[in-house]
């Protein structure tokens, strides 16, 4: 009875395996399909010849993609325009935005004054208050500034990419921060022995291993700049200033039910920039937490 008993156990242990690897399985096609279908859905909408909402289908009776040619020569929406602003401002606040969370978080990590401790807790508590609440706050600051400094005023780029700037460099410093503690000081010391100032050791030692984390944060904020909506809304007025996040809004704002299907290109061709950079730094995101380790 017990060898019977024990040659059944590796029969039903494969089973329960089968079972669990099936399981599995159908969990993660559920969730793909459940990612997927928005993608396809809108995609569906940009070739349906009808341009309309009500009319849609998964699978349209007359596919075109006139919609798509539509949206690029349209002399009404300057789409191509749009997209330009956006690309460029979300590059340049991650660019500045890494620069400037790379060399807080150094110096909070790495150096002790007075009333660190008190500003790093100012900066969290800050950053708790949504962006919404301080909304004229910033509008009246931009306004008096563009008095001085026509370049940073209202309805301008640089003053929208100086809000975000200061938007993103608090939470961005704490997350940054915990990364840099993370790195020995050893390795600070060993290149203060051998003659280097803090510049050299911020960027040709520390800096190399930090990486990783610049990666996510300079995602994270590309991202965040780019699809913004509410302080680009309020801070640009002219249509051609818009980034695209508010530019496509007007496809969508009177007689959507007849646009429909050039908003879903439109939102379509905008993702392909966020799409191709998130893939270009997969590597850094997959692998790159692993690497640049000290070994001792």
């Amino acid at each position: 009875m017990s060898s019977l008993t024990l040659s059944k156990r590796p029969g039903s242990l494969s089973q329960r395996r089968r079972l669990a690897l099936a399981f599995r399985i159908v969990l993660a096609l559920a969730m793909l399909v459940f990612a997927l279908f928005p993608v396809v859905w809108i995609f569906s909408a940009s070739i349906n010849p009808s341009n309309s909402l009500v009319n849609q289908k998964l699978i349209p009776d007359n596919l075109t993609f006139s919609n798509y040619t539509n949206l690029l020569e349209s002399r009404l929406f300057p789409y191509r325009t749009w997209l330009w602003n956006s690309f460029y401002i979300s590059v340049i606040t991650t660019v500045f935005g890494v620069i400037f969370t790379s060399m807080a978080a150094y110096a909070f990590s790495r150096f002790r004054f007075r009333g660190r401790r008190t500003l790093l807790q100012s900066i969290l508590l800050i950053q708790v208050f949504p962006n919404f609440l301080n909304m004229v706050a910033l509008f009246l600051i931009l306004q008096q500034l563009g008095q001085y400094v026509p370049s940073l005023g209202l309805n301008t780029h640089g003053g929208l990419i100086m809000l975000y700037l200061g938007g993103i460099l608090g939470v961005n410093t704490w997350l940054a921060k915990g990364y840099f503690d993370s790195i020995p000081r050893d390795l600070d010391e060993a290149a203060t022995i051998d003659g280097a100032t803090h510049w050299q050791t911020f960027w040709m030692v520390i800096m190399p291993l930090v990486r990783p984390i610049l990666v996510v944060i300079g995602l994270l904020v590309f991202i965040g700049t780019y699809s913004e909506f509410v302080l680009a809304r309020v801070m640009l007025t002219k249509v051609e200033n818009y980034t695209l996040a508010v530019g496509l809004s007007l496809f969508i704002r009177d007689q959507y039910a007849n646009r429909w299907g050039v908003f879903a290109a439109g939102a379509l061709i905008g993702a392909i920039p966020i799409v191709l950079i998130f893939l270009a730094l997969q590597k850094y995101l997959v692998g790159g937490l692993t690497a640049g380790s000290v070994k001792g």
